[in-house]
């Protein structure tokens, strides 16, 4: 028996590498690069307008159809996409690909602005209400509803969407998740597995129960603290090691774009090339701000909007936040910290959390001591079990909308929240590789059916952000210009 499971963990694991590998990697970048261009790069210069309407009191009202405001529905975007990756894949980039990585990582998240905006968009303009009144969307629904023409062929990408997204609920955003908070408890705090399951588990359970409010309200405020508590905690490391920063900023430039394979100087010891650091450094910007996957766009679904526009541009940032912001101050503090390519005991080179870990250890040291030192472990520590947290809870949302979608029964959906919580504990206190394999391999799959329909539907987007541009935000930016005019006469 064992030699079967090990067999086919052998196979999941060459799936897994082959459909997360270049040609993915590839087709997600690269639809974001067509979308920019066909969209005449409206997304890129609206940013300062996306950002203006998710600090703005506007985007915490519900004024309009829907089940949550666009802040919460952000919030809980973002739940399911700050996680682990954000700590441990940004440092695993930087060891494969060297600091060049977090360039590529920046290029891809700016691509991924336009793609995050276009199934967010859609989700919001293609949307249903379920027989309880609350709104169901995402690519599933844009799929069904948009090609009219061709309902089966609509009909049969939504169903391939659904069961990927179901499947990788489970794994990428529940077990894995719910291991790497025992773990990380259970090396620095030396707490018990079982008990950071049981604990995981309640806790899932109270929250998940409640629905859409419950999991927004809970994001609303734990994204913001734990992304505020991480960032600061960063910069003060950078500027604790501020006098590595120019020479690592120019040493992540120069291995961003090398030919050749060259050593890190300041900013570390790991020898990369140009093409590793694409490599790495676009997968793991692809990974963490999941532009493409079409994740994000369940949860954008569900705000309460006027506008699909509108709502697609609040939650194009999520991708700013999650890569330009939290991505880079973890890439950032480990370019400033002159710590890539050290070896442990055994003559391994340190990588994912642990790299993390002694990199804000080191820097906190500086001005502390050894035992203020272990402070940086324990923020590093803290933030993953935050990060984690916060997925689990956003995943659910995508999971089950991807389940309503495939059974339209409100039985079913309140099950799966159970089963979800209870699944939690399962992930905690067992290693079980051949589903996070599997899993990882239904995330990838996700995207196809999502990029086809993308791409397919790029004249609808189009329409959508020109005929926005020209009736809301070309009028206002010419009367706020017309005012300050006034104002200064």
């Amino acid at each position: 028996m064992q030699v079967f499971v090990d067999a086919v963990g052998q196979v999941l694991r060459v799936v897994d590498g082959y459909v997360w590998g270049p040609v993915m990697v590839a087709l997600l970048v690269g639809t974001g690069v067509f979308l920019t261009i066909r969209l005449k790069f409206l997304p890129w210069r609206n940013l300062g307008y996306a950002l203006h309407m998710v600090f703005g009191k506007e985007s915490r009202k519900k004024s309009a159809n829907g089940d949550i405001s666009p802040f919460s529905a952000l919030m809980t975007a973002l739940a399911a996409t700050i996680g682990t990756g954000n700590i441990v894949g940004v440092a695993t980039a930087m060891v494969s690909g060297g600091p060049g990585a977090l360039v590529w990582m920046w290029i891809s998240a700016l691509f991924g602005l336009t793609t995050k905006y276009s199934e967010c968009m859609l989700a919001v303009k293609y949307r249903e209400k379920n027989e309880k009144g609350e709104m169901c969307g995402g690519p599933m629904y844009t799929m069904k509803n948009a090609f009219k023409r061709h309902k089966k062929f609509g009909l049969v990408l939504g169903t391939l969407f659904a069961v990927f997204a179901l499947l990788a609920s489970f794994g990428v955003g529940n077990i894995t998740q719910a291991n790497s908070i025992s773990t990380a408890f259970e090396n620095t705090f030396g707490v018990p597995t079982w008990v950071v399951g049981l604990i995981i588990t309640v806790l899932a359970f109270i929250i998940l129960m409640g629905g859409i409010k419950s999991i927004s309200r809970v994001s609303s405020v734990l994204v913001p603290v734990m992304a505020v508590f991480y960032v600061a905690a960063g910069i003060a490391c950078i500027f604790i090691n501020i006098q590595n920063v120019p020479a690592g900023l120019a040493e992540i430039v120069h291995m961003a774009f090398s030919p050749t394979a060259v050593s890190g100087g300041i900013a570390g010891t790991i020898v990369a090339s140009m093409m590793d650091a694409v490599k790495y450094g676009s997968a793991r910007g692809v990974f963490s701000n999941e532009a493409g996957l079409g994740s994000a766009a369940i949860t954008a679904a569900a705000a309460t909007t006027t506008r699909p526009a509108k709502q697609g541009y609040i939650n194009m940032t999520g991708t700013f936040f999650d890569t330009l912001v939290v991505c880079s101050i973890t890439g950032l503090v480990i370019a400033s910290s002159g710590i890539l390519g050290m070896t442990d005991a055994n003559g391994d080179l340190v990588t994912g959390s642990n790299l993390t870990i002694v990199a804000f250890r080191n820097a906190f040291a500086k001005i502390g001591g050894a035992a203020f030192g272990q402070l940086g472990a324990y923020i590093v520590t803290i933030s993953i079990a935050l990060f984690a947290f916060s997925t689990i809870i956003g995943w659910e949302y995508h999971g089950e909308k991807a389940l309503e979608f495939l059974i339209p029964k409100q039985g079913a959906c309140i099950a799966y929240r159970v089963i979800f919580a209870l699944v939690s504990f399962i992930g905690a206190t067992t290693t079980l590789q051949i589903v996070w394999d599997f899993s990882d391999i239904a995330n990838a799959l996700m995207a196809i059916p999502n990029l086809i329909s993308l791409l397919l539907l790029s004249g609808v987007i189009a329409k959508e952000v020109f005929d926005f541009q020209e009736d809301t935000l070309t009028p206002g930016r010419l009367a706020r210009k017309a005012a300050r005019l006034r104002k200064r006469s």
